[in-house]
């Protein structure tokens, strides 16, 4: 039975063959195509036709290398509460915001805070740096909440694909 994913093309029927090919690929992105094939016993061609299909229908993005941030002096993450004037300028901030080096990703919130932003810095120096000429410049922000990570647990950007095999 397919399971089905939408994209903007409409609706784009997948079956348990792509989603244990996506599983592999989120695990480890330059897994050679042969390994694959060889894991979920298909011919590489096929499964590099299937790979091709989930690109250009949009459920696979793109590929990423992890870097280890320690060695590029951006261990520090901070996570800033952004409120915003106007609901008008959601859009125009949060793009003003994506644009910012620093920052990793942006999300619209529900709540008081309208925005959130995730930094990667070198330091409180570089982090005050930042709020001050970049986001608290921004005429639409109103006020900014920024909390500090201390440790991390977890971090991915992986999709659980498990609840739907």
């Amino acid at each position: 039975m397919p399971i089905h994913s939408y994209n903007a093309n409409g609706c784009h029927a997948m079956d348990k063959t792509d989603l244990h090919i996506l599983q592999i690929l989120q695990k480890k992105a330059r897994i050679p195509n042969v390994e694959v094939a060889r894991t979920i016993g298909m011919a590489p061609s096929a499964v590099l036709e299937r790979i091709k299909k989930l690109e250009a229908s949009g459920i696979i993005q793109g590929y990423e290398v992890r870097l280890n941030p320690e060695m590029f002096t951006c261990a520090m993450v901070a996570f800033v509460h952004i409120q915003v004037s106007d609901p008008a300028c959601f859009d125009q901030t949060g793009n003003t915001l994506a644009a910012i080096d620093q920052v990793q990703e942006v999300h619209y919130l529900a709540g008081r805070d309208c925005l959130m932003a995730k930094l990667r810095v070198a330091d409180n120096k570089e982090l005050a740096h930042i709020l001050q000429t970049r986001i608290n410049s921004i005429d639409a922000v109103v006020s900014t909440r920024t909390h500090i990570v201390l440790s991390t647990f977890k971090e991915s950007a992986k999709i659980m694909l498990t609840r739907i095999i």
